[in-house]
């Protein structure tokens, strides 16, 4: 069974030889820019919150440390818990920094999706926390912003991670390199 002739069989450049971004392809990348610089934006704008030790930061972790003294887990999200306002910023300051190095430095792009995979880990335990404790999607009457926002960084770090599908392979091949290096170091001495 024959197939049809292709580009090359005539000798014509191929989409990938030109190597010339295509419509798509540019569409593509600047709406990865933007849903990285909107989940960097929210995460950063919340710091100023969590580092200060706002009313409202203090009437939520306050609100969650109650909550998990309950099951039987005191200190959980205290100022120096486990998932303490600290920890927790922390975490959305190294997804910023990744979602950020991944628009300005080409070469670092195949980092965006590890900021990425952290911005909808931290989303997923704010929306857990809001749909699933006494916390709520309404607190202390802010109409459920604070709820919606972290629905939105969750799906556009869903997002993010689709249309950053290449370079997830990139990071996975890269971190394989990495720890195959270090066991085949390992295995020497």
């Amino acid at each position: 069974m024959k197939t049809a002739p292709t580009a090359a069989d005539y000798g014509w450049p191929t989409r990938s030889a030109l190597a010339r971004p295509t419509r798509v392809s540019k569409t593509r990348q600047w709406a990865a820019h933007g849903v990285a610089l909107f989940m960097s934006g929210v995460f950063l704008d919340s710091l100023r919150f969590k580092f200060t030790d706002a009313p409202k930061t203090q009437i939520i972790f306050g609100d969650l440390d109650q909550w998990a003294a309950g099951l039987g887990l005191p200190g959980l999200f205290a100022h120096t818990g486990l998932f303490s306002q600290y920890v927790i910023g922390s975490a959305e300051l190294v997804a910023s920094l990744l979602l950020l190095t991944g628009v300005f430095f080409r070469r670092r792009r195949f980092l965006q999706p590890l900021g990425a995979m952290l911005g909808f880990a931290i989303m997923s335990g704010a929306v857990s926390f809001h749909l699933f404790t006494p916390l709520g999607v309404n607190v202390a009457g802010d109409g459920g912003a604070l709820f919606y926002t972290a629905c939105a960084v969750w799906v556009g770090a869903l997002g993010l991670l689709v249309l950053r599908r290449r370079e997830v392979g990139v990071l996975r091949d890269r971190l394989a390199g990495f720890f195959a290096a270090d066991l085949t170091a390992g295995a020497g001495k």
